[in-house]
């Protein structure tokens, strides 16, 4: 029997990507909403309440309306906006970073997909954290580095239209009013307490990131080596199908030293890197914005969800 599953928000850019994800799935049936009704609250309603799981790909106050017409107790809900991330009656979406992270994902009816910069971030602080290595009063900073795809539909036809301005061949930092949406659930999923330094950069190619957080060691709450560091990454994401701790320094992964960010587009993968000396660490997470930091973790949590093997219809 197939599972029904509806996708509210088809047309985004998240939206479309879980659609032609599914698209060599024979497991699942694909509940689709007549293109006229699309913004039809009572249609929206009918599918959703008729899914086994649906998928939220909308604007926070969308996703938050589309939460409240659930009245079929047995509907599991996969929200891709920022809307519920931090909400702590949700589960937050991440299975790698711990098993409980991992089980309570497998029995829930409401799963909160983590935004694609702050998994990268995410991926790096919250072990060290649990570590003891990093206090929650840590001044953390990130950088990041993202494909045009992030900025949403809008920006896409933009940048790859007729009104593609000479500064969008250059990459472009924005949310410089460290107002960015993804910093609290970057703080609140990490325990941290205080929000990190954020400096995202959106650059002129279609997908793919590196979210870098640079560490100095005499701040450390337990000062530790890159190596140490790398003990403590490698041990935490053992044996995980799509997070993988690359070689200490990169030395095989990166022959010529520099780190793309388009590398793995088109995958579910992440890989984490640790450079640096024992008196300034950098830890560096790649992956794709589209892929692990959002569509592709989407469907990986669907699958956790409905007990199949995770990294079904993903590579």
């Amino acid at each position: 029997m197939s599972i029904k599953v509806y996708i509210d928000g088809k047309e985004g850019t998240t939206g479309l990507q879980i659609f032609e994800r599914f698209a060599k799935r024979d497991d699942l049936e694909i509940l689709l909403i007549d293109e006229d009704k699309r913004k039809d609250v009572n249609e929206r309603k009918k599918l959703i309440n008729a899914s086994d799981i649906t998928f939220l790909c909308l604007p926070d106050a969308a996703a938050i309306e589309a939460v409240s017409l659930v009245e079929n107790p047995n509907v599991r809900i996969i929200d891709a906006s920022t809307a519920h991330r931090t909400n702590p009656a949700w589960d937050y979406g991440f299975p790698e970073l711990s098993k409980r992270h991992r089980e309570n994902i497998s029995v829930s009816k409401r799963v909160a997909n983590p935004g694609c910069y702050a998994s990268g971030f995410i991926s790096l602080v919250y072990p060290l954290v649990q570590a003891g290595v990093l206090g929650e009063e840590y001044p953390l900073t990130a950088h990041a580095v993202s494909g045009y795809s992030g900025a949403g539909k809008k920006m896409i036809a933009v940048i790859e239209g007729p009104d593609k301005t000479f500064e969008m061949q250059s990459p472009r930092q924005y949310a410089l009013t460290q107002a960015h949406k993804h910093l609290p659930e970057m703080q609140t999923v990490c325990g941290l307490k205080y929000k990190p330094m954020f400096n995202p950069i959106v650059d002129d190619y279609y997908a793919g990131m590196v979210v870098s957080v640079p560490l100095v060691t005499r701040a450390m709450a337990k000062k530790c080596t890159p190596a140490d560091i790398h003990s403590i990454l490698s041990e935490h994401y053992a044996g995980q199908n799509f997070v993988k701790v690359m070689e200490l320094g990169g030395k095989e992964t990166l022959p010529d030293g520099f780190l793309a960010a388009n590398t793995l587009t088109g995958t579910n993968d992440m890989q984490l890197f640790v450079f640096g000396n024992d008196e300034q660490i950098l830890l560096c997470s790649r992956l794709d914005n589209l892929g692990k930091g959002a569509s592709g973790a989407a469907i990986q949590n669907m699958n956790i969800m409905l007990g199949l093997d995770e990294t079904t219809g993903l590579v």
